[in-house]
């Protein structure tokens, strides 16, 4: 069965941090694009970071992320990671892990990250 799973949501302080990971079943990460996106409420669902294909992969992140989010890839574990540090309470949001290989799309059920004092 093809799915992913993300994990790591919850409750933080503003500048705190928190870790999410995305576990994927049915098919192999390095051979996809996979990313994280997020929707607000109130708001659509916009991309926050992605990481290539390959054995490491290159990444990018939305502006609004950039310096304090970081992905990564575990192949040996199947995962995708997101590292999210100095939180704000704009980054309030449900976490979705994406997985694109040509005209396939994938998508995890999210994640509730809430920054909040």
């Amino acid at each position: 069965q093809v799915q992913l799973v993300e994990s790591g949501g919850g409750l933080v302080q503003p500048g705190g941090s928190l870790g999410l990971s995305c576990a994927a079943s049915g098919i192999i990460v390095s051979q996809y694009v996979m990313g994280w996106y997020r929707q607000a409420p109130g708001k659509q669902r916009e991309w926050v970071a992605s990481i290539t294909v390959g054995s490491s992969g290159s990444t990018n992140y939305a502006d609004s992320v950039k310096g304090r989010f970081t992905i990564s890839r575990d192949n040996a574990k199947n995962t995708v990671n997101l590292q999210m540090s100095g939180l704000e309470p704009e980054d309030t949001a449900v976490y979705y892990c994406h997985a694109v290989l040509f005209t396939r799309n994938l998508w995890g059920k999210g994640t509730l990250v809430t920054v909040s004092s």
